[in-house]
Formats: C-alpha cells, structure tokens, sequence
C-alpha cells in the first residue's frame, strides 16, 4: 500500500499555520517571562545578602553592648565588695538602693536601659544571700538586647529572600523548559508538510498540536510577572 499523499488538507494546514504562530509568540512569551524572573531572582538574593550584612552589624553590636554591660557590672561588683568590707554601704538582700556617694552607686546609676531591669530582677532573687539565685544578671530572663532581636530578625528576612530567590529562579527554569517545547511544536509543524507519507504527515501534525496545547495550558498556569 502506498503511504505518498497529496498536500495536508487545507484545514489541517491552517491549524499547523495557527499553531506555528502562536508557539512563536509564546516562546517569546515564555523568554519574556524567563528573564524577569531572572531579575526579580537577583534583587531577591541582592535583598537577602543586605539583610545579612545588617544582621551581622546588630550582632557586632550586640556583642558590643553585652561586653559593655559585663564590664560595668564587674565593676560594679567589685565596688561593693569593698564598700561592704569598708562598712559604707549596706550588703543587698532583697533589694537594693544604690549610695550615691560610693562607686558602686556611681556606676549603677550609669548601666544602661538595657541592662537595668534584668540587674534589679536579679537583686530581687536576692543573690548575695540565696545560694539558688542566678549567679549574673546575665542569666535573667529580663535581659534582652534590641540588636540581637534586630540581628534574629534581619536573619529571618534574608532567609525569606532567600527562599524567594529560590523559587523565582524555579519561574524561571520553567519558562525556558516551555520555550524549548514550543520550539518542538515548532519544529513538528514545521516539517509535518515536508514529509512524503501521509502518515508521517498525520503523526507530526497531531504531534505538533498536542505538544502546543500541553505547553500552552502549562504556560497559562505559571505565575506572571510585568
């Protein structure tokens, strides 16, 4: 039996013609969209390492204020233990009120916003008599530092951006796999009307339609940017 045909009936040329022009117009579609996910990938890793910078600022920072706060409290210590042995100033028990005219006075009057409430809950636990007491401040639940909150959440920012970058460069990939399978259904249209056989006619044009339709729903479906 003899497979050689005449031309592709007209209807079915049209649809190759239609299917040809809109897969050219996708696969640049698709490229469009391929490389503003691209860029929105890049500012999103961009975003990501300047949150990371900051958050290693706040953590310097952080670093710095508990090294300011370790010092002044150690100073401070150490003047009272004096001032107790010297009798100038009372040993705390429950509480504690600061001698203006001693050091440790001066010092206390000098920590800092941050410190102060975790040092005053501390002396309320009443350490230099309670062997169950916090042995620092430090240890206090009421000590928080800003910068190391600044610094946890400038952390969880770049990871956000980070994931984001993740997933635009993913938008991205998808695009450029869509463009390569138009350019298949391209392809397939292309040469369906150059083959010898019917058959083979039949079998590229169906394949073209089918590989068109199947990347335009995909397309349709993929998110969108402009």
């Amino acid at each position: 039996m003899d497979d050689r045909a005449p031309a592709l009936p007209p209807w079915v040329d049209l649809v190759l013609t239609v299917v040809m022009a809109l897969a050219a117009v996708g696969t640049a579609w698709a490229g469009f969209q391929s490389a503003k996910w691209s860029g929105l990938q890049a500012i999103s890793f961009a975003d990501a390492g300047a949150a990371r910078t900051e958050s290693a600022k706040a953590s310097t920072d952080a670093g710095q204020d508990r090294l300011k706060d370790l010092v002044a409290f150690t100073s401070w210590t150490g003047a009272l233990q004096e001032e107790i042995i010297a009798g100038t100033s009372p040993r705390p028990a429950g509480d504690y009120t600061p001698n203006h005219a001693e050091l440790s006075g001066f010092l206390y009057e000098r920590f800092r916003p941050e410190f102060r409430p975790a040092f005053d809950a501390w002396i309320a636990t009443q350490p230099l008599v309670n062997p169950d007491a916090p042995a620092t401040p430090f240890e206090m639940p009421e000590y928080e530092l800003e910068a190391d909150a600044l610094a946890a959440d400038l952390v969880a920012q770049a990871e956000a951006a980070t994931a984001d970058a993740h997933e635009d460069n993913q938008r991205s990939d998808n695009y450029v796999f869509m463009a390569v399978i138009l350019a298949l259904a391209l392809f397939f249209a292309g040469v369906a009307t150059r083959m010898k056989t019917a058959r083979s006619q039949w079998l590229l044009s169906g394949a073209a339609i089918v590989v068109f339709i199947g990347a335009a729903v995909v397309i349709l479906a993929l998110p969108k940017t402009f």
